[in-house]
């Protein structure tokens, strides 16, 4: 398999139903103020990877899904992982000039509509979920998609990592923490885009826990990943400043555990999470070489 172009295919079939919603005839076209569709479009529409409805998609094909029903799934995992991102961003945050790249999104559309476009996204993203596009799918299995993303992307989740990640700055190392805020801000919602895609393609207790472990394993790597990109990385790579984590007193893994051995601990999450969907077979193999993509990626 030649991941970069199942990556390429599958950010293309992401990005085409974005359209369609974002762009299309329906609520965000009509009664939406322009400049907060504006604001909305800037950010989804702004080179990124697609990484988690990718993952998404890929899960949902290892255990048997074959129709595009997994795409409202899918591209609500990319809207709340913006929206994260603008909020991210904010002055009262990280406060960063640059994602992707270009100016984010309170420097082109100022605090207050950058604020409300992840609002829009975010709430955008659980209409997605009751769409006429999962109309085949059963009530519970809907309610479990819900439940999923709600937790993973909450106060249990991204947002109380967001949370700590924000309020340990500057005060000294903390393994225990460092996990913690990797583990919930990152890692949380990439272990639940292989878990839906999973659970939507009816995969069995056995199939969900390989998958599990595996979107464990990858939600840490990526983060660390991350992590070594903000130290050896370039700005042009990394679309934003270079060892702006370490100039805000970040907790990360080469600041705590050094580079060498973050490398290692990268190299050794991807090989636990490959191993852990052996029962898989072939039908996981894009799933496997995503997990190699992330951890030799350089942006």
């Amino acid at each position: 398999m030649v991941i970069e172009a199942y990556l390429e295919a599958k950010r293309k079939e992401v990005d085409a139903f974005l359209e369609s919603i974002l762009r299309g005839d329906n609520i965000v076209k009509g009664d939406c103020p322009g400049v907060l569709r504006d604001a909305m479009n800037y950010s989804i529409f702004a080179g990124g990877k697609r990484i988690r409805p990718i993952l998404a998609i890929a899960s949902y094909e290892a255990v048997g899904g074959q129709s595009t029903t997994i795409l409202p799934v899918a591209s609500a995992l990319e809207l709340i992982h913006t929206y994260s991102l603008i909020h991210d961003d904010l002055p009262a945050m990280d406060n960063d000039d640059l994602r992707r790249g270009r100016p984010t999104s309170h420097k082109v559309f100022g605090e207050a509509v950058a604020i409300l476009a992840g609002d829009a996204l975010l709430t955008e993203a659980f209409h997605l979920l009751v769409s006429e596009g999962l109309d085949r799918v059963s009530p519970d299995t809907r309610i479990r998609l819900i439940r999923e993303i709600a937790d993973a992307s909450g106060a249990c989740g991204m947002v109380g990592g967001q949370t700590v990640d924000i309020l340990s700055e500057g005060k000294g190392p903390d393994k225990n923490i460092l996990y913690y805020i990797h583990t919930k801000k990152t890692g949380a919602l990439i272990k639940a885009s292989v878990r839906v895609g999973a659970i939507l393609a009816g995969a069995s207790d056995d199939e969900l826990y390989a998958l599990t472990k595996y979107g464990e394993a990858m939600g840490l790597a990526f983060q660390i990943v991350d992590d070594i990109l903000n130290v050896t990385g370039t700005k042009e790579e990394i679309g934003k400043s270079v060892g702006s984590d370490f100039s805000k007193g970040k907790k990360t893994y080469p600041g705590i555990y050094g580079l060498e051995e973050s490398i290692n601990k990268a190299g050794s999450l991807t090989d636990s999470a490959i191993d852990s969907i052996r029962i898989l077979g072939e039908s996981a193999e894009s799933l496997r070489e995503i997990a190699r993509y992330i951890v030799r990626r350089r942006s």
